[in-house]
C-alpha cells in the first residue's frame, strides 16, 4: 500500500521531506494506518486528537488508545477537549458541523503554533466515492463530482488512492489494533445509509464500482481546472460581459461559477440570464445582480439612503464613507461635477440630501421645460444600481437645486449678476 500512497503524494506534491506535518489521529483504522506510514516512511510528524465529550465512556477509550499509540511510536501527541453540544446550540449549527468546525479551527492553530506544513487527514477513496454520490443524490453541478481534492489549503489527504478495504487489510498484516465508533455503524445518518446500503447494492452490479466512480471523479476535477482557468479569465472585477461568453456557446456554467462566491444558486443564475434589462436578483449572503443590456453587474445590497438636513454652512456626513461641505464664497461656476455653484441669494435653507424619489423632477440649468430625473439618469444611461445611489440636493420648499454630479437647477444657477455663491462640495 505504501508504494501507492508514495506515489499519489509525488503526483500532488504533498509533503516535502523535512517538513513538519501533523496527522488527525482519531483512533479509527484511517487515521492510524495514516500516522503508520507516514511514521515509516521518514517523515516529520506529530498526532493530534480531539475528544469531542460526545460518546461518554467511548470516546475517553479513544483518546486512550491515541495515548498508548503515539507512545509505542515515540510520535508528539497534541490533545483538545471539546464540549460540542454546548457549541453546537450556541452557533445554532448541527453536532456534525460542530465538530467540523471546532476540529479544523484547532488544526489550524496547532499547525500555526508548532509551524507545521500541513495537517494529514486520512479520509479514503471510499470516503471520496460516497461525497460524489451524496452529492449527485442531492442535486450538484461538476465541481461536487470532483468528489475530495488531495489538498485544501493546508489539509492534506494522502489516503484518497486505497479504499478502506486496503487500509484494513495492511493494519491486519501488522497486526495493529484500532477502535471503531459505534456511530458509524448506524443507518439514520445520509453518509453512513450510502455507505451500508447503497454503495453494497452497486458493488453486486459492478465490483468495481468505486474505483470506477473515483476515477471519473478525478477526470472531471481535470475538467474543472480547466473550467477555473477559463472562469479566471473573466473574475477580475463585479463586472461581467455577456458577449464575451459567446465563443463559448453556453454562458450559465461560467456565470454560475463567477456569481456563486456572492452566495447566488443555481436557479438565481438561470433567473438573471433570462430576465429583461434592470432585472436584480439577491443572494443570502448581502449581494445584489442586476442585468444591465448585455452585461451582469454585482454588488453589495444597498442600505436604504437616509436623508440629511442641512441648516446652515458646514460639513455633513451621510454616513462613514460620504459627506457635503457647504460654504459660501466669492462668485465663479465650478467645472467639478462633484462641485455645485449656487447663487446664494436664491437659495432657500435649509436644504436636505436624499435619494431620488418617484416623480422627483427640475429645470436644468439651460433648458426651459421640466425634466423628470428618471429620464435624466435614462438619457445618461445610469443602470438601475447607478440610480438607486443618486442623490439630490432639495431646498426649504422641496424643489431641486442640484442632482448630485449630473446637472444644477436653472433657477439658482450662476448668472453675471451673482455676487456670492454657495458652494456644495460632495465626497464619497
Amino acid at each position: 500500500m505504501w508504494s501507492k500512497v508514495r506515489e499519489y503524494i509525488k503526483k500532488h506534491k504533498l509533503l516535502k521531506a523535512n517538513d513538519l506535518y501533523i496527522v488527525a489521529l482519531s483512533g479509527g483504522a484511517d487515521s492510524v494506518a495514516l500516522l503508520l506510514l507516514l511514521k515509516e516512511a521518514g517523515f516529520n510528524v506529530h498526532a493530534a486528537h480531539c475528544n469531542f465529550c460526545l460518546r461518554g465512556a467511548e470516546s475517553d477509550r479513544d483518546e486512550a488508545f491515541c495515548v498508548s499509540l503515539c507512545q509505542q511510536l515515540g510520535v508528539e501527541l497534541h490533545r483538545a477537549h471539546f464540549d460540542t453540544g454546548v457549541y453546537a446550540d450556541l452557533h445554532h449549527v448541527s453536532i456534525e458541523m460542530a465538530a467540523r468546525e471546532l476540529r479544523y479551527r484547532w488544526f489550524e492553530q496547532l499547525r500555526t503554533d508548532l509551524g507545521a506544513s500541513g495537517i494529514c487527514v486520512a479520509h479514503h477513496r471510499d470516503d471520496s466515492v460516497e461525497t460524489v454520490l451524496l452529492n449527485l443524490i442531492r442535486g450538484t453541478g461538476l465541481r461536487g463530482l470532483t468528489g475530495i481534492q488531495p489538498r485544501n489549503g493546508h489539509i492534506l489527504r494522502p489516503l484518497l488512492c486505497v479504499s478502506r478495504k486496503e487500509i484494513e487489510n495492511f493494519l491486519a498484516v501488522r497486526g495493529q489494533k484500532y477502535v471503531t465508533d459505534s456511530t458509524n455503524l448506524k443507518t439514520d445518518v445520509q453518509r453512513n445509509r450510502v455507505r451500508l446500503q447503497v454503495l453494497p447494492l452497486l458493488s453486486e452490479i459492478n465490483p468495481a464500482v468505486a474505483e470506477h466512480i473515483q476515477c471519473m471523479a478525478e477526470n472531471l476535477a481535470e475538467a474543472q481546472s480547466v473550467l477555473d482557468v477559463v472562469v479566471n479569465e473573466f473574475d477580475k472585477n463585479n463586472i461581467l460581459e455577456i458577449n464575451d461568453l459567446e465563443k463559448y456557446h453556453s454562458s450559465e456554467y461560467i456565470v454560475f461559477e463567477w456569481l456563486k462566491k456572492y452566495g447566488f444558486n443555481g436557479s438565481q443564475v438561470r433567473h438573471i440570464l433570462d430576465a429583461e434589462c434592470g432585472g436584480i436578483v439577491h443572494s443570502e449572503q448581502g449581494y445584489d445582480v442586476l442585468k444591465d443590456r448585455n452585461r451582469l453587474v454585482v454588488e453589495h445590497t444597498m442600505k436604504p439612503i437616509v436623508s440629511k438636513r442641512i441648516p446652515e454652512e458646514g460639513t455633513y456626513l451621510m454616513d462613514e464613507n460620504r459627506r457635503f461641505k457647504v460654504r459660501k464664497c466669492a462668485a465663479y461656476v465650478s467645472k467639478s461635477a462633484h462641485i455645485a455653484t449656487l447663487d446664494a441669494q436664491k437659495v432657500l435653507f435649509p436644504l436636505t440630501v436624499r435619494g431620488v424619489e418617484e416623480g422627483d423632477w427640475m429645470i436644468p440649468y439651460g433648458m426651459k421645460g421640466r425634466k423628470l430625473l428618471s429620464d435624466l439618469m435614462t438619457d445618461r444611461k445610469m443602470t438601475v444600481f447607478e440610480k438607486r445611489r443618486q442623490l439630490v440636493v432639495v431646498d426649504a420648499q422641496g424643489v431641486v437645486l442640484w442632482a448630485v454630479g449630473l446637472r444644477v437647477a436653472d433657477a439658482v444657477a450662476v448668472a453675471e449678476d451673482t455676487r456670492e455663491v454657495l458652494e456644495l462640495s460632495f465626497t464619497g
